[in-house]
């Protein structure tokens, strides 16, 4: 995948591959349905022949939606990371898309969507010189999942320079390697293409909304526009979020983390509280933004491509960037959090 291809993908384009992706996973489910029902084994052989000349769905990112991702991220309509691919996040960016815009919320990515994106004529990359900052960078490169030895670093930083770059630039760490085939990532001099996402949301967050049913959350500013949205991991049945209204402390960029068992939940067989040193790749990310109830906030992530995917232990985590956007608006003991079900 090059700049050119993501820059010159069209609508049109996408449609039509979408369209045959469609219908080569279609046939091959019935191939494979057509195997499964065969009895005799002449039949089950011959449904398998078919099946295996049938082609393959491609997989991978697509130019045109790495465009689209970029020019929704541009918008403040968070798709989470930029991957290039179809799914519920990107569709939830749209989604915010057309409502932020004051489109009906419903009808996806349509004609009319793609007109008001793409007036955004800036190239959706751009180069960037690896630094020597960037390959000396202070890495963990091996990260225990376990807290107890979490708890005795002293830093939970980013594995290598793939990482770090990637959520730079709100990247997935594999569509960011297929943008730069070939490329050392640990040798400064070179130059590579990553997303060109823009400056951050400008204005003052007054109320901020999480929706649990729809994983999102979203910014408001005095005269209810809306600033940003994002989309987020809320809870979990086990350790639900918090309910109705309050406000926000403050923001606090990287955070140390008290796991406290008795407070909170267990990890693994940590059955005592424990202070987690900062970093990207703590439990809560770079960024915490504390709630006016005790032990719950607004916070990144060290899985930024599992964002409202997974459960949370009742707090509404984000991506680490979507996190320091949010916490940039905000006004300590002033902006208001209200959790919607």
């Amino acid at each position: 995948m090059t700049s050119q291809a993501v820059d010159s993908a069209d609508f049109e384009g996408w449609r039509a591959r979408s369209d045959a992706r469609a219908k080569a996973e279609a046939e091959r489910k019935t191939a494979t349905e057509a195997v499964g029902k065969a009895r005799k084994k002449k039949d089950k052989a011959a449904a398998r022949d078919r099946l295996a000349k049938l082609p393959k769905a491609e997989d991978g990112a697509d130019p045109f939606l790495v465009r689209a991702q970029v020019l929704l991220d541009r918008a403040h309509a968070s798709p989470g990371v930029i991957d290039g691919r179809d799914g519920d996040n990107f569709k939830k960016a749209v989604r915010a898309f057309r409502e932020m815009r004051g489109m009906p919320i419903d009808g996806g990515l349509d004609p009319e969507v793609w007109a008001a994106l793409s007036a955004d004529k800036a190239p959706a990359l751009k180069p960037y010189v690896i630094y020597s900052e960037d390959v000396n960078g202070r890495y963990e490169e091996k990260l225990p999942a376990d807290y107890a030895k979490l708890a005795k670093l002293k830093w939970l930083g980013y594995r290598d320079a793939v990482e770090m770059l990637s959520e730079r630039f709100h990247m997935d760490p594999p569509l960011l390697r297929a943008l730069n085939p070939g490329v050392d990532f640990k040798t400064a001099g070179v130059t590579i293409q990553v997303a060109d996402v823009g400056g951050f949301a400008e204005g003052t967050v007054r109320r901020v909304t999480v929706d649990k049913k729809l994983g999102e959350l979203r910014a408001y500013d005095d005269a209810d526009k809306i600033l940003m949205i994002a989309p987020a991991t809320i809870g979990s049945p086990d350790t639900p979020s918090p309910e109705g209204r309050m406000t926000i402390n403050g923001a606090f960029p990287d955070p140390h983390y008290i796991y406290d068992p008795k407070k909170n939940f267990q990890q693994g067989k940590n059955k005592r509280k424990l202070t987690l040193p900062p970093g990207p790749n703590g439990p809560v990310g770079s960024m915490w933004i504390d709630l006016s109830k005790p032990t719950y906030g607004i916070h990144g992530t060290p899985e930024p491509s599992q964002i409202s995917k997974t459960a949370s232990h009742g707090c509404v985590r984000l991506t680490n960037w979507d996190a320091a956007e949010l916490a940039r608006m905000i006004e300590p003991k002033v902006t208001e959090v209200e959790f919607v079900d």
